[in-house]
């Protein structure tokens, strides 16, 4: 699990993300990202849409699924900024998880280079 620093929720945080900030797409992926220099660590969200699985049990297996993708990452990244991850493809369920953290790791790269 991702450790509570690393974590933003509320309506408010992702709503100046999604109005302001840049995106990163994949086929099954979105990365919202935004600098942030009042923070010392990066801060991330998972979104994954009642549109992708109408399963609270799927969804939020989506959502750990990523976030250990992201913990395991975590020590590669510098920037501090505002991340969201977007997920825009039921197929991130069924997909092994080799490519899943690929996936994960390429798009977080490319949003918080070093």
């Amino acid at each position: 699990m991702l450790a509570a620093t690393y974590r933003f929720h509320g309506h408010g945080s992702l709503g100046y993300l999604y109005r302001n900030g840049r995106a990163i797409r994949s086929r099954c992926l979105t990365v919202k990202y935004i600098a942030n220099p009042r923070r010392k660590y990066p801060r991330f969200a998972v979104v994954v849409s009642k549109k992708i699985y109408k399963s609270a049990v799927r969804r939020n297996r989506i959502r750990r699924r990523i976030y250990e993708c992201i913990r395991r990452e975590l020590p590669n990244l510098s920037n501090a900024g505002d991340l969201a991850v977007i997920v825009t493809s039921a197929e991130v369920l069924t997909m092994p998880a080799v490519e899943l953290d690929s996936l994960v790791v390429q798009l977080l790269r490319q949003a918080c280079p070093r």
